[in-house]
């Protein structure tokens, strides 16, 4: 875990990778809630049964479950201590790029785009952030993110 003393250090790193996230392993129990909270019950993702006869030989998670792991990537790979908060502010550009099967492990890789000062002294960054899959040579997501922190 990285830990920045303040959002300006932070920003000094704009155009650099500037933390890999822990690994995080993907259940058949966290897709089955997915799916329960957003009402994409798709077979390919909660049928485990049916989904080894298909396409992907086995359930895979939902893109977005995929997705919304992003803050949780963020939360363990680095801290800025002179910050109180941060919000999400939206997402410029996100694709699914492979599947993952249940039981894969994630991490997350991010890269500073941007930063630029905001009102009541925050920052809003720009985040590209690459989710690997173990064992795949290939990104499962690639996101651009947009986060806003405040001291």
């Amino acid at each position: 875990m990285k830990t920045f003393q303040t959002l300006s250090e932070l920003a000094a790193c704009t155009g650099q990778e500037v933390a890999v996230s822990d690994w995080l392993t993907i259940t058949q129990q966290q897709v089955n809630l997915f799916a329960e909270a957003t009402g994409d019950h798709q077979w390919i993702h909660v049928d485990p049964e049916k989904a080894a006869a298909g396409p992907f030989g086995g359930p895979i998670a939902h893109g977005f479950l995929t997705l919304s792991l992003l803050p949780q990537f963020f939360e363990s790979s680095f801290e800025i201590a002179g910050s109180r908060m941060g919000v999400n502010y939206g997402l410029n550009k996100v694709r699914f790029t492979a599947p993952v099967p249940v039981g894969s492990r994630l991490r997350a890789r991010m890269k500073l785009l941007a930063a630029e000062p905001i009102d009541n002294a925050g920052m809003q960054m720009t985040w590209e952030v690459t989710v690997e899959r173990e064992g795949s040579a290939k990104p499962v997501c690639v996101a651009e993110s947009l986060v806003r922190r405040y001291p």
